[in-house]
């Protein structure tokens, strides 16, 4: 899935995993590229205007490790994406019934 990303990453996929996704706003466009590919002006917009050179450097990443990809449509998710979009999905369900009472 991931490519190298530094001397251990071959080793450690997980920690090259965790940095990319760790990033600010990397889990935000996974989470708008779930229902379908989006253009780059509108997953701008719906990622409340992140500025486009964050944008451009975070799909970057995202391409980078295999879960993001480039297509007519814009960006879209690609198969690694979609399995890594249902464990979002899973978050998303444990954040509303564990965070959802405050």
């Amino acid at each position: 899935m991931a490519r190298a990303h530094g001397k251990n990453a071959t080793r450690r996929p997980m920690m090259t995993v965790l940095t990319t996704l760790g990033r600010r706003w990397s889990l935000r466009i996974l989470w708008e590229l779930r229902d379908g590919p989006l253009s780059f002006r509108a997953l701008r917009a719906a990622a409340d205007d992140i500025s486009p050179s964050v944008l451009n450097a975070r799909l970057a990443e995202l391409r980078e490790l295999d879960v993001v990809t480039r297509e007519e449509g814009g960006y879209a998710l690609t198969d690694a994406g979609r399995e890594l979009g249902a464990i979002l999905m899973q978050l998303a369900r444990w954040a509303e019934r564990n965070c959802g009472r405050r």
